[in-house]
């Protein structure tokens, strides 16, 4: 005669859950435990001491009960405390449709179990936004285009090449494109505001500081040696991390302290050589290469807009402050890693950087509003990121920046970066999936030319560094 054993499942809690809408994109979450519950995980607790528990006058596991439950009872409660609340939220996860963004808002140290009955705890958590997704196949999407010609390669050829250009001393007045040396302050009404030495920027017609812009940058220092002062007035962004200043007029002075003209490398086999090229015309192919993946990467921007666009037509949903505030700097992240991974130069980064910052909370929430579009989309098809395509990813950037790709994955990893690159892989590759069953309009595209007449630096005319927590995601070169 056999004898069948029963396979034990894990222990189930008998939970009263209750869901609430507490606002944009946040739930109110309170969940009752059953006394019964409580003294299941009590008994365990005990027997686990009364087999343990090292008590003078007894063997161990003979220690009475009653003894253990008295000498032991803060150790006793605070590890039920533990199991109920661990326990209760993964089954609440498992039982329950929350898409949690964050950790729960649960102040744990403020809960006490009762000795007897029911045990119940709440809290607010912020959640995924509920919407459904209108048919996105077969979209009508305007599609930049772009033939790359000889004089594109050219252009670009100057400005990649002065990311390895010497800075040289200079005694002339600063001219346009020369690199000016500068302590920089701002004032309002007349009280100094912020300030900072040394900082560098290209003679360039714009200076984006990332809480306002210098428009006539070039015209402000034209001729200025170092010593010489030039005064100007900006109007501070109106999305400033210092509230009271913002859309106010500040004044900025820049103290110049040295003029610089940048000598660009000469494109010998050896300074080839240290890019990994063999030849002037691998090089000029590899800049063709960059600015095809410049004209794919606007072909994704457009795309994305006009996707997003169609969803928010026929989904009214919103994004609560607080989280988009918080997720200011992950979604300036990812924009500079895309960037990166497009070939754009360190200084058309500087520049796109300090004009995110400028509005970071509107383009942060429709970043927010776009991940979270595109992540439906990619779970809908089963979109995966291979560690294939991240590889590719980082091989691609380090051919751009003249690095190895071990130290560009370095870098990415110790920025905490990776998990980002991942997640922008998933969201192109759905893109991808909807330009595959999209109808085109092709529109002309000119290339980019932001770097030759904006120019930026870390400054912020407020007093406030909005990156203040995060290592720089570029690392800056010779004043580029």
């Amino acid at each position: 005669m056999s004898e069948t054993s029963e396979v034990v499942g894990p222990y189930k809690m008998n939970l009263t859950v209750d869901i609430q809408d507490a606002g944009p994109c946040r739930k109110h979450v309170k969940v009752t435990v059953a006394g019964g519950d409580i003294d299941h995980f009590r008994n365990e607790a005990l027997k686990e001491l009364v087999f343990n528990a090292q008590v003078p006058g007894f063997r161990a596991g003979h220690v009475p009960r009653k003894l253990v439950e008295r000498r032991f009872k803060k150790e006793v409660t605070d590890q039920v405390k533990q199991r109920i609340l661990v326990d209760s939220l993964e089954q609440l996860a498992e039982d329950h449709s929350l898409e949690a963004i964050n950790e729960p808002d649960l102040r744990v140290a403020d809960l006490d179990i009762p000795d007897e009955g029911d045990f119940s705890y709440e809290f607010d958590v912020e959640v995924r936004p509920e919407f459904e997704l209108p048919s996105y196949g077969g979209l009508t999407i305007e599609r930049p285009t772009r033939e790359i010609k000889d004089e594109d390669i050219d252009a670009y050829s100057t400005r990649f090449l002065s990311q390895f250009g010497e800075l040289v001393a200079s005694e002339e007045g600063a001219q346009a494109g020369d690199a000016v040396t500068f302590n920089v302050a701002s004032r309002f009404k007349g009280d100094t505001v912020s300030h900072s030495h040394n900082q560098s920027a290209r003679l360039r017609p714009t200076l984006r500081l990332q809480d306002a812009e210098i428009s006539g940058f070039d015209k402000l220092l034209a001729g200025a040696k170092a010593g010489d002062r030039r005064t100007t007035e900006v109007t501070v962004s109106v999305e400033s991390p210092r509230v009271d200043l913002r859309g106010e007029k500040v004044e900025v002075e820049f103290e110049v302290t040295g003029v610089e003209r940048l000598n660009l490398p000469e494109l010998t086999n050896e300074f080839l050589s240290t890019l990994g090229i063999a030849s002037l015309e691998e090089f000029r192919e590899e800049i063709k290469k960059v600015l095809e993946r410049q004209v794919t990467f606007e072909q994704r921007q457009r795309a994305r807009t006009q996707v997003l666009e169609k969803i928010t037509e026929s989904a009214n949903w919103d994004l609560p402050e607080s989280l988009v505030r918080r997720q200011v700097e992950n979604a300036l992240r990812r924009e500079i890693l895309e960037m990166q991974q497009a070939g754009f130069t360190d200084a058309q980064i500087r520049a796109r950087e300090n004009e995110l910052r400028q509005k970071s909370i509107t383009t942060t929430r429709q970043a927010l509003k776009e991940h979270f579009v595109l992540d439906k989309i990619a779970t809908d098809e089963k979109i995966e990121v291979s560690d294939v395509e991240i590889q590719t990813e980082i091989h691609l950037m380090a051919m751009q920046r003249g690095e190895s790709p071990r130290r560009v994955r370095a870098r990415l990893e110790k920025q905490g970066m990776m998990e980002n690159l991942a997640a922008q892989i998933r969201e192109r590759k759905a893109i991808d999936f909807v330009l595959d069953k999209a109808q085109y309009k092709d529109v002309d595209l000119p290339l980019a030319t932001g770097e030759d007449v904006v120019d930026a630096i870390a400054f912020a005319v407020c007093g406030v560094d909005p990156a203040a927590a995060p290592e720089p995601a570029v690392e800056a070169g010779a004043s580029n």
